[in-house]
């Protein structure tokens, strides 16, 4: 077997019949690392004139000593148990990015380690994929270790809801009783999606700006959001959802609601004055009482709906998400709400949206993608876990990051000015936060 350049056409009809792929693994990505001086070459190992392991490779220039590193986005697609061909395809890639001047390759394969449940517990006989990780190791591969925080270039940790095969209200049923009356509740209160064009990006920038400062990381220029919709909308990769209210929708809705319970309190007590109704006394008051407080709370609604109109007009925009469709799932990649509208939690109706998506394109399943895998509630990220689990599914545990070392001085080098360089960017991050 020999491995070869081969086409972007050649590369795409054997990676998209891979279980593996992603939207990592595609030209389209391969065009928009291209705009942060990523050179892609794309590589597969052939018996004769059949593929039998390909691979997306990006390399990049480190400066000043005219040495490249590499990364093949979400590893190799390639059978991992198979250590006899991951043994050949590894030699031939070590010649291959030696090369081109190459002093390692890193690889996150997209590759499930141990299966687990919804509360993160591993499944009795379920999924284990250990093998893989062993055979990476015997060939000279540096694992990077089984992490629970969100420290590798992309998440170890993800949850996942499976949609293949499956209807959406066989999902709802699998969700918890709180998130079905917050996606009923906002349905009843005007929160609806819809997709952004090109030139509303601004206002996703902005969304995604209140949410990193309020949650203290730092987000990506206006620049990087044009720059993925350029080489991934067009393609259907790249979707941008965002949440709006409709306050007349609201304001109407709280009124036929209202109407609803004002009437049937005006019925029971009528019907039991004239006894048309038949009634244990202890209920008719248990009930009565129920209707006059949901009358008193949607008054107060409707008084709080005018605050809004009169701040905001008809409309208001609430929150967005950025998915990034590919393969086999729908992916929520970038998210977040306006500060000053946080109460009507929109990321449930957008989330929501995205996997009636998943379910009515047929995709196998929807990633709400990064978690940890500490799963204690002392966690201060174990609320975006408790989030994500509210809609059902499970844990997704990935093998891990691996890096294949061709020069170990010069990897070396690079990992001490790499560290350096992150030191100091921390520094700067925290006296401008001050």
């Amino acid at each position: 077997m020999k491995l070869t350049e081969i086409s972007k056409k050649e590369f795409k009809e054997f990676a998209d019949k891979n279980p593996q792929i992603t939207f990592h693994q595609t030209s389209e990505w391969a065009q928009l690392k291209k705009k942060n001086n990523w050179k892609a070459y794309y590589v597969a190992l052939k018996e004769e004139k059949e593929i039998k392991a390909a691979a997306l490779l990006l390399a990049k220039t480190i400066p000043g000593i005219k040495k490249r590193l590499f990364y093949s986005p979400r590893g190799f697609l390639i059978d991992y148990h198979d250590i006899d061909l991951l043994k050949d395809f590894t030699e031939q890639i070590k010649k291959f990015v030696k090369q081109e001047k190459g002093i390692f390759i890193k690889i996150d394969p997209y590759v499930e380690y141990k299966e687990h449940d919804n509360n993160g517990n591993i499944v009795k006989d379920g999924i284990n994929n250990e093998d893989c990780v062993e055979n990476l190791k015997k060939l000279g591969y540096r694992h990077f270790g089984f992490n629970l925080m969100q420290d590798t270039l992309q998440p170890r940790w993800m949850h996942i809801i499976e949609t293949e095969n499956k209807k959406l209200e066989d999902i709802m049923n699998d969700m918890e009783s709180k998130t079905r009356q917050i996606l009923r509740k906002n349905e009843r209160s005007g929160i609806h999606t819809r997709e952004i064009t090109k030139e509303e990006l601004p206002i996703f920038k902005d969304i995604m700006q209140h949410t990193s400062d309020r949650r203290e990381f730092v987000d990506r220029p206006l620049s990087y959001y044009e720059n993925m919709w350029d080489c991934l909308h067009d393609d259907g990769i790249l979707k941008i959802l965002v949440a709006e209210i409709n306050f007349n929708e609201f304001e109407k809705n709280t009124k036929e609601e209202l109407k609803e319970n004002e009437e049937e309190l005006k019925n029971r007590i009528y019907k039991k004055e004239n006894n048309i109704l038949k009634m244990n006394p202890k209920k008719y008051e248990q009930n009565n009482q129920k209707n006059e407080k949901e009358i008193e709370r949607l008054k107060k609604q409707l008084e709080k709906i005018k605050e809004y109109k009169k701040n905001y007009g008809e409309k208001k925009l609430l929150g967005g998400i950025l998915f990034l469709i590919y393969g086999n799932e729908v992916l929520s990649l970038h998210g977040g709400t306006l500060d000053d509208v946080m109460q009507f939690q929109s990321a449930y109706t957008i989330h929501f949206a995205g996997i009636k998506y998943a379910v009515e394109n047929h995709y196998k399943r929807y990633n709400f993608y990064g978690i940890t895998g500490d799963f204690r509630k002392e966690n201060p990220l174990y609320g975006l876990y408790l989030f994500k689990k509210s809609f059902g599914g499970h844990v997704v545990e990935l093998i891990g990051e691996f890096d294949y070392i061709i020069s170990p001085f010069w990897y070396h080098t690079y990992n001490i000015a790499f560290n350096m360089y992150h030191k100091l960017k921390t520094i700067k991050k925290t006296k401008r936060q001050k």
